[in-house]
This record gives C-alpha cells, sequence and structure tokens, in this order.
C-alpha cells in the first residue's frame, strides 16, 4: 500500500519526545539535542509552541533595556567584541558612568515599557571598589521598580553574596559557545572559568542568565553542545539569551561565515524545547533581522527582546520599530510591577 502524506510511518520519528510533557530535564544528551535541532521545521516549531504555552502566555514578551556603564579597554580577548583593548575598534575607553547617569537613562527605560534594566561593565572581573559603586546602581534602579540586571565579568563567590545583599535579580553571563569551539573564540579565561562564576551566582541566589552567541564560524555541533551545557545545569537558566553575531571590523572574528536564518529559529525553538521554564531572549542581532524571521522566533518560542537603540556599543532595533512589529503581531509587553516600585521606594525613605 502506498504511504499518504500523514502516514504514521512517515511522522512518528518526528515526536521522539512527547511534546506535552512537563518534567525538566537535566540530562540530555548531544544526540537527543542534535534529533532536535534536525526534526523537520515545522515539528520542531510544532514542539516548542506546545511547550510554550503550557508555560508562557503565548502573546506576551518581556522587555529588558541594556546599558553600558563602563566601555572599552577591557582585558579579555573575547574574538566578536569591540570592547576588547586588544582589538583595533576605534572603541574608546570611558570611565564608570556618574549614578545620575544611570538613573536618568533607567527611568527613560521604564517609561518605554521595560520591566528590566541590565547594567553591562567592560572588566574581566571588577573590583570590590568599583562592584560598590555598581551596587549603588541596582539599588536606584531597583527604586525605579524595574528588574535588575549586570554583567562585570567573573566573580568570586563573595562579590556574588555582596550582589544579592544588594538586591540584585539577575547576573548575567554568557558561556558564549560549546566547551569544545571555546578556544577559538577566547583565550584569557577558560570555560571551566565560566562555569564557576555561573555557580558562585547561583549559590548565592541570584537568577542566573547565560546563553550563547550564534554564528561565529561554529557548526551545528557546536550549538547542540552549548546547549547541552545549559541545559543539563543543576537548574536552568532563569533567562536563556540568544545571540546573532553582530560582525564587528577590527575583531578576529570579522568575516566569520555566519548562520542561516533557519538555523538561528532552530535554535530558539531547541532552546525552548530544552529549557521550557527559563525566558528565552532574542538577543543581539535583531537589528539584522526582518520582521519575518523575528516573528518567527516568537513562535519557536522566544519571550524576551532587549529595547532600545544600542546593545552595549552595537546598534539594536528602534524601540518604534518594536512597539510597530508588536502591534502587527498582537504581542504585549510584559507590565512592569508597580509594587516593585512602592517597595523600592519605601526601601529608600
Amino acid at each position: 500500500m502506498t504511504q499518504t502524506q500523514n502516514s504514521p510511518a512517515q511522522t512518528t520519528s518526528a515526536q521522539p519526545i512527547p511534546a506535552s510533557t512537563t518534567a525538566l530535564r537535566h540530562d540530555w544528551t548531544l544526540q537527543e539535542i542534535e534529533a532536535i535541532l534536525q526534526l523537520p521545521f515545522n515539528d520542531l516549531l510544532f514542539r516548542a509552541q506546545t511547550l510554550h504555552r503550557l508555560h508562557h502566555n503565548a502573546n506576551e514578551v518581556q522587555i529588558s533595556s541594556l546599558l553600558s556603564i563602563k566601555t572599552g579597554a577591557c582585558a579579555e580577548d573575547c574574538g566578536y567584541c569591540s570592547q576588547s583593548a586588544k582589538h583595533n575598534t576605534n572603541i574608546e575607553r570611558e570611565r564608570l558612568l556618574p549614578l545620575s547617569e544611570v538613573i536618568e537613562k533607567a527611568q527613560i527605560a521604564r517609561n518605554n515599557g521595560s520591566s528590566r534594566f541590565c547594567m553591562g561593565a567592560a572588566w574581566r572581573n571588577p573590583t570590590d571598589k568599583n562592584l560598590e559603586k555598581v551596587i549603588e546602581m541596582v539599588q536606584a534602579v531597583k527604586d525605579t521598580g524595574m528588574e535588575t540586571c549586570v554583567t562585570l565579568g567573573m566573580l568570586s563567590q563573595a562579590q556574588s553574596q555582596r550582589l544579592k545583599e544588594a538586591g540584585l535579580d539577575y547576573y548575567n553571563h554568557n558561556l558564549d559557545t560549546s566547551p569544545e569551539f571555546y578556544g577559538n573564540v577566547i583565550t584569557t579565561r577558560t570555560f571551566q572559568d565560566r562555569l564557576d562564576t555561573l555557580q558562585h551566582v547561583r549559590d548565592s541566589g541570584i537568577n542566573v542568565c547565560s546563553g550563547g552567541i550564534l554564528g561565529m564560524g561554529e557548526k551545528a555541533i557546536d550549538r547542540a553542545s552549548m546547549l547541552q551545557q545549559l541545559a543539563n545545569m543543576a537548574q536552568h537558566p532563569q533567562s536563556v539569551p540568544i545571540n546573532m553575531l553582530v560582525q564587528i571590523e577590527g575583531t578576529p572574528l570579522y568575516g566569520s561565515e555566519g548562520i542561516d536564518g533557519i538555523e538561528f529559529v532552530r535554535s530558539i525553538g531547541a532552546a525552548r524545547i530544552l529549557m521550557p521554564h527559563s525566558q528565552v531572549r532574542l538577543s543581539a542581532g535583531r537589528h539584522e533581522m526582518s520582521d519575518e524571521m523575528q516573528a518567527l522566533c516568537f513562535f519557536a518560542g522566544a519571550n524576551s527582546i532587549f529595547y532600545g537603540d544600542k546593545l552595549l556599543t552595537t546598534d539594536n532595533c528602534e524601540t518604534n520599530d518594536d512597539l510597530a512589529l508588536f502591534d502587527r503581531l498582537g504581542i504585549t509587553p510584559s507590565k512592569v510591577d508597580s509594587s516593585r516600585a512602592e517597595a523600592g521606594k519605601a526601601h529608600s525613605a
């Protein structure tokens, strides 16, 4: 008998794991993740969207804003980064921003709909003196009612605990890529260094924000391996940024073979399947994406973005463009919790 398009023989292999499962796993094999990434595109999106709807509002996206509070002259040699002192990218070294400017930028972000304010400093690791200055910023941003996030490089356990005591909500420290490909991107710190910082953050009770960058010349197996590292953590990162490399002239990765748009969407969908409770953030690279590609990413399970026309030193989508796309897609930004602002004001009084 001739098989039809809908015959079981053709569809069984596309569903190796039930789409409706709610059990969180931390024991994914590389082969299982590769199989997910290689599913027929429609099957992968269906599974990702099914899980997404089980755990999230399918038409709501969390909005974060990102501010560079200290730019340039970083001692690391990350091959993608314009802020490394080792690369000639014409980025001027800047001092830590004054607290008043950070408060001003945070209030603008809140007025534009952001519910989380992220601050990044180009350090290998912060000194304790600089950390205290950042803590002042964290506490001031909390007074606006937004969630707080910082990315400062490597942290000790004591520094993580100090940030927790200050009320920090999230700490961002991306894995960037797979352990196997990592040495092609960074040589000034190890993959284990990154894992150690994430463990310090998690042990302190701060929410973890950790993801990676796609399109750095890595292979599909490297993308699967990076996702495996994230998904097999003892606790999934609460936020998982998936970035598409923004190529910057003067960096070693300028001219790298990029990633196909469909493959990028597959990675978003796989992240949603592997980490169903996490916020999956469509992060750097949106400026180069079409509206249609972004829409596919949201359908695949992305439910967080960075707002504003700059991500540290690289271009991002204009705020008005994001609002127009949200309107076309029927997407609503997550609301700022007004009770957080009242609590912050009471704390400061």
